[in-house]
């Protein structure tokens, strides 16, 4: 299976996107944070992005129930909070666009629970996961799980 080291051969571009990602995961509450780059690497089969945020959830204080059942949080009753669930739903939505659009009710929803400048820096970081996923899962980067 061929692999690339993306880093290596687009510096630029990788540095360009690893700032992007820092600056919207700084405008994000740490734990939401966490659920929705956990979840958007399960929605896109990101080995590496699951391992690495499943780690550093741990090390914040994120429980073995919630990281477990993230991949059916809307089954796990109140075990995540509404604001948690909103942004869940919006990380969904944005993550599979193949409708072309995220659904006005999931949007008025994350509009409910987060201020403007919140939702910017949550679709911000929804967005900047979703590309280092792609990155990862295009080279075939393998999870460090030493």
């Amino acid at each position: 299976m061929p692999r690339m080291d993306f880093a290596k051969n687009a510096p630029d571009v990788y540095r360009a996107l690893v700032l992007f990602h820092r600056t919207a995961k700084a405008g994000v509450d740490q734990t939401i944070a966490e659920l929705v780059m956990i979840r958007a690497s399960q929605l896109n089969h990101c080995a590496f992005c699951i391992n690495m945020h499943t780690v550093d959830a741990r090390k914040a204080g994120e429980t073995e129930a919630r990281i477990y059942l993230l991949n059916a949080w809307e089954e796990a009753g109140d075990l995540y909070t509404e604001k948690e669930r909103a942004a869940l739903a919006l990380t969904e939505k944005i993550t599979r666009l193949s409708d072309g659009f995220v659904p006005d009710d999931v949007y008025e929803l994350a509009a409910k629970h987060f201020d403007e400048p919140e939702l910017a820096q949550l679709i911000a970081l929804i967005v900047s996961i979703n590309s280092l996923n792609r990155i990862s899962v295009s080279t075939r980067k393998l999870p460090d799980v030493r």
